[in-house]
Order: structure tokens, then C-alpha cells, then sequence
């Protein structure tokens, strides 16, 4: 039986390798920390390009431009604009997507003007959020437990919770159920549980409730850009999953106020805008 001095070598070591486990590791080894999105009040992004995503190299691409209507954005100086017309020769789309996506084409050269969530004060969804047009800006906010997007126009919001599974049983909302997690520099976002109301992009490319969305979001260029690579899958509307990009450059400036019932009360067009028959009050 070991002497005394024998037993409190042994209690020693044990207290020792109980406390090895909560010393921090060395600083090389440390885990790093989750990128920060919103270092500042008054941090905001805007999107970069003019409302669309990007085609991702060795994935099949989302949808564009028809090249045979040539798409002039707004206030581009000595030119008149135009709307935004889908290239439904895309070969990933299903049949039942190209027919009504050419239906709304013919509507649109017709004279009717495009929808936009955004004109017509309906919530984005998921990925069609991350294109919201102008004047939106996105801010951030971060919390161990949650992270929550707001994009100025219409305050639209998004809530992703980290570090929880997905909702059982989930009816399909505008956005869906959406959970994330950090790997490293990388925010990781994952949502089910979509309507088939919002559409996936400003191209009015349309959807089913099986989509799909993955988003790895990070900042890149010393944390001036946030970079968005986006994976959508959705069997009953695409034949194969694809990649797509987003990217947004940081300004500074506070959250502003853009009201979307407010801002479209001129009627210039006819943007859908749900519309009272009569006074509430």
C-alpha cells in the first residue's frame, strides 16, 4: 500500500491534469475568434454590383439577363432603363419554371412593370434578402446565441440562431427557419421551412417549399468586403444544386429609416403594393 508521501505525489499529478484541461492553449493554438460584422455602430453594407449574384466557376449558373434585352440600370447617365428580363434558356431550370418565368417575361416587355419584393413591400426570403434594391444597406448584429441581418428598406429582418438545430416541423414562412454556426473566420447559415411566395433573385426566378439555402458568409480585403457564397438546392425547381456569390463593401453610416408603403405613395408604376379599400381609422 503506498506510503503517505507516495499518496500525495499521486493527488498532486491528479490536480495537475485536472487543470491542464482549463489552462488556455498556447497562443498558436488558440481557436480563433468569430468574424466580427459589425465592429461599430455605425457600420453598415451596401451590395456591390447592380442587384444580382454571381456565377461561381465549375458550378451551373444561376440565372441572368436575357442576352437579347440588354439590362440598362437606373440613373445610368445618357441612358434610359430598362427592366430585368430572365434568361429562361438556362439549361439547370425545370420545365414548370421556364414556362411561368416566360410568361412573366411576356408580361414585362408588354409594358407591366417587374416585381420586386422591395416595390412591392413584401418580405425578400431567403437568398432574394441578400439583393434587396437600393436605398437598402445592411447592418449586423451579432450575440453568442444569435445573429440578426437588417436591411434598411422596409426594416426588413432576418434572425439566425447559432448553435441550435433546426426547428421540428417548421411551417414554410417568408424566411424560413435559419440556423448557423462559426467555422473559424466563416459564418455558416443554414435555412429550411421556405414558402414558395418570394422569389430567389431579382431575375423573378421562382421556387418550391423544398429549397434549400447555405450561405458561408466572411469579410475578405482586411475586413472592408464581406464576401457571401451561396449554395441552393431545390429539386423540384433546378435539376442539379448550384453556387452563387454576393459580396457587400462596408460604409460607415447609421441605420436609416426608408418606409416601403411611404416611399411608393407617388404611384409612378404599378409596383403591387398591397392597398386598403378603405381608411383603418
Amino acid at each position: 500500500m503506498p506510503n503517505s508521501c507516495t499518496k500525495r505525489r499521486m493527488l498532486s499529478l491528479g490536480l495537475l491534469a485536472s487543470l491542464a484541461g482549463m489552462v488556455p492553449a498556447p497562443q498558436g493554438m488558440a481557436a480563433s475568434a468569430p468574424p466580427d460584422f459589425s465592429p461599430s455602430a455605425e457600420t453598415a453594407w451596401v451590395g456591390i454590383g447592380i442587384g444580382a449574384f454571381a456565377p461561381v466557376p465549375g458550378s451551373p449558373q444561376p440565372v441572368v439577363q436575357d442576352p437579347a434585352h440588354r439590362y440598362v440600370p437606373n440613373n445610368t447617365p445618357g441612358e434610359q432603363p430598362t427592366q430585368r428580363i430572365s434568361d429562361i434558356g438556362n439549361p439547370n431550370l425545370k420545365q414548370w419554371a421556364k414556362e411561368v418565368m416566360k410568361k412573366d417575361n411576356d408580361e414585362v416587355l408588354a409594358g407591366k412593370f417587374a416585381f420586386t419584393a422591395r416595390a412591392a413591400c413584401q418580405p425578400g426570403g431567403v437568398p432574394g434578402f441578400l439583393v434587396l434594391l437600393a436605398p437598402g444597406a445592411l447592418t449586423i448584429v451579432q450575440s453568442p446565441s444569435k445573429v440578426t441581418m437588417i436591411v434598411d428598406g422596409n426594416a426588413e429582418t432576418r434572425h439566425i440562431r447559432l448553435n441550435a438545430p433546426h426547428a421540428a416541423n417548421a411551417r414554410p414562412s417568408w424566411y424560413g427557419d435559419s440556423v448557423g454556426h462559426y467555422e473559424g473566420d466563416t459564418l455558416v447559415v443554414d435555412t429550411i421551412g421556405l414558402n414558395d411566395k418570394t422569389f430567389l433573385d431579382n431575375y423573378r426566378t421562382p421556387h418550391s417549399e423544398k429549397l434549400h439555402v447555405t450561405e458561408r458568409w466572411r469579410l475578405i480585403e482586411n475586413g472592408a468586403k464581406i464576401e457571401v457564397l451561396l449554395t441552393i438546392d431545390d429539386p423540384d425547381t433546378f435539376n442539379r444544386p448550384f453556387k452563387m456569390l454576393r459580396q457587400y463593401e462596408r460604409m460607415d453610416r447609421t441605420f436609416a429609416e426608408y418606409i416601403c408603403s411611404e416611399n411608393n405613395s407617388a404611384n409612378l408604376f404599378d409596383y403591387g403594393t398591397p392597398t386598403a379599400e378603405k381608411p383603418d381609422f
